[in-house]
């Protein structure tokens, strides 16, 4: 487990060194992004000071969860929200990245405990317009940001997307920075971008990413969770 202690390290002076080459003073948030990884390599990356992790199968997050209960960990959801899992997302995450619809967002809202803070939402956006991919499309994006903005139990922070795999990645991470710059001038209070992966993270920091969402780059290749 040394492998991920070095990683991070490494993952977190290239943080640095991005944040400092963009002019930026604002601090990036690095989520360690640990699907089909077992639950002492997220405790291996959490002694090595690691606190955000990011899962995208319910299945498997709430065992390696309830694992690691106790620590200080913030659990993010990253993967893709289907309406049969939202309660057990609602109950059991701090953060959602991928919100794409409002009827997902009242679920959301509807279930997450009383005792809870506001579960932290970003909404997914898929500016490419590809079939296969998740995320509302551009013109989708104010009224359901506002639509969120009424439910209590949500706090919404920011905007979130997965650009395609061919082409710059930077100028779609530029896109999105964009439309959230024309959202918080509306009038609505957003802080958080969350853009970038193992192989792009740099130029989503470029681009004003506050967030990126790491796994091989820190894991390694995935195993099977247990």
């Amino acid at each position: 487990m040394t492998e991920i202690t070095d990683h991070l390290r490494e993952i977190r002076d290239r943080v640095a060194h991005a944040t400092r080459s963009a002019n930026r003073t604002d601090p990036v948030t690095i989520v360690a992004v640990s699907k089909g990884q077992p639950p002492a390599a997220v405790d291996a990356a959490w002694q090595a000071g690691q606190r955000d992790f990011g899962e995208s199968y319910v299945q498997e997050a709430l065992p390696k969860i309830a694992a690691l209960a106790g620590r200080d960990i913030v659990w993010h959801f990253v993967g893709r929200l289907q309406a049969n899992k939202t309660r057990a997302v609602a109950e059991a995450f701090a953060w959602v990245h991928t919100l794409d619809r409002e009827k997902l967002g009242a679920r959301l809202n509807d279930q997450r405990p009383h005792y809870a803070p506001p579960l932290n939402v970003l909404i997914q956006v898929n500016l490419s317009g590809e079939e296969q991919k998740a995320g509302a499309a551009q013109e989708e994006v104010p009224g359901l940001a506002r639509a969120v903005l009424a439910m209590p139990k949500l706090r919404l922070r920011g905007l979130m997307t997965l650009p395609p795999k061919d082409g710059d990645a930077g100028e779609w991470f530029r896109r999105l920075a964009a439309l959230q710059a024309r959202l918080r001038a509306d009038g609505i209070p957003l802080d958080t971008l969350s853009m970038g992966m193992s192989a792009d993270f740099e130029a989503a920091i470029a681009a004003g990413s506050t967030c990126v969402r790491i796994g091989t780059a820190i894991f390694g290749a995935r195993g099977t969770a247990g």
